[in-house]
C-alpha cells in the first residue's frame, strides 16, 4: 500500500486525519469525541485498534478533544514536542508513561515506512507544528493554524506532492462577523490562521510540477464558505500565472462533518 490518507474531520469544530503506509497507520490530531472518530475511521473501513500512534500538532481543543480518552482506550502512543506536552497534560487527563512520547520540534519519527517530520509554524500555542510525511518517493504535508505563511514554511512545503493548507476565513465575512474585536484581530494577526487571500497567495509562492492536489482545510463554519474558499484561492492562482502552469493542479474541498476519501499519493 503507498502513502494514503483520509482528512477525517476539518473546520473550527475539530480536527483530525489518518495517514497509512503498507506497515503504519496513524492518527493526526483527535479534535472530535472519542466515539466521533470511532465513527470516522468506520467509514473509512479503518479501527482505531490499528493506529500505532497519534501526533499532535498543538493544544487547542478543536485538535485534542478526543485526544485522553482514545490514547488511554486503544493504548495508543502519542507525540509531541515537550512545550505542548506541558499544556496538554491538564486538559487530556493522565496518559500513561510509556505512551508519552517527546519528540522535538524539527525532529523525524519512523513507524515502518512513514516517515513524520515535524516544523514550526507560527500561531498562538506553545510550541504549535505542522507535518510532513514522508513514504518512498512521496511527501504529504499539513499546514494548518498558522496565521502566515513563512520563508521557512513555504521551503519545507514546496517539493510536496499533496498538500493539505489552511483557508479559514474571508477577511470580509469575519471583518463584519459576530466575533467581539479582541477575537478578530487573533484570527488576523501573524499567530491566528490564513484567510483564504493568504492562502491563495502563500500556494502561488510554492507550486511545483510535482504538487497536484491540495486540500483546503480548517475552514471557519461562521466566517467562510466552501465555495467562496476554493474560488478565492483559484482566482488568485490564476491572478499569478500559476494554474495556466501547472494545470493538473486541483483544489479539493474538507469538511466539518465527514471524511475525505481516501487520496493516494502514487495515483498521480
Amino acid at each position: 500500500m503507498p502513502l494514503r490518507f483520509s482528512i477525517l474531520a476539518s473546520g473550527s469544530t475539530g480536527n483530525s486525519m489518518v495517514v497509512e503506509t503498507e506497515d503504519a497507520k496513524i492518527l493526526v490530531d483527535a479534535g472530535l469525541s472519542m466515539k466521533k472518530i470511532e465513527h470516522l475511521l468506520a467509514e473509512r473501513d479503518t479501527k482505531a485498534e490499528e493506529l500505532q500512534g497519534i501526533f499532535v500538532t498543538h493544544e487547542h481543543s478543536d485538535h485534542i478533544k478526543g485526544l485522553g480518552a482514545i490514547a488511554r482506550k486503544y493504548h495508543l502512543p502519542v507525540y509531541a514536542n515537550e512545550k505542548t506536552w506541558n499544556e496538554l497534560e491538564r486538559d487530556i487527563g493522565e496518559i500513561p508513561g510509556g505512551q508519552k512520547i517527546v519528540i522535538g520540534t524539527g525532529e523525524t519519527v519512523a513507524i515502518g515506512k512513514l516517515k513524520v517530520e515535524s516544523y514550526a509554524i507560527s500561531h498562538d500555542a506553545a510550541d504549535p507544528v505542522g507535518y510532513c510525511f514522508y513514504a518512498d518517493d512521496y511527501k504529504l504535508s499539513l499546514a494548518t493554524d498558522l496565521g502566515y505563511m513563512s520563508q521557512k514554511v513555504k521551503e519545507k512545503l514546496y517539493d510536496s506532492d499533496v498538500l493539505i493548507l489552511e483557508a479559514n476565513h474571508d477577511v470580509e465575512m469575519l471583518r463584519v462577523g459576530k466575533y467581539p474585536w479582541n477575537v478578530k484581530r487573533r484570527i488576523l494577526g501573524d499567530t491566528g490562521h490564513l484567510s483564504n487571500n493568504a492562502a491563495g497567495e502563500g500556494l502561488s509562492d510554492i507550486v511545483s510540477e510535482k504538487l497536484k492536489r491540495v486540500y483546503l482545510a480548517h475552514r471557519s463554519r461562521d466566517h467562510n464558505m466552501l465555495d467562496l474558499a476554493r474560488m478565492t484561492v483559484a482566482d488568485m492562482l490564476a491572478e499569478t500565472g500559476v494554474q495556466a502552469r501547472y494545470k493538473r493542479l486541483k483544489l479539493m474541498d474538507t469538511y466539518f462533518d465527514r471524511p475525505t476519501l481516501w487520496d493516494s499519493l502514487a495515483e498521480y
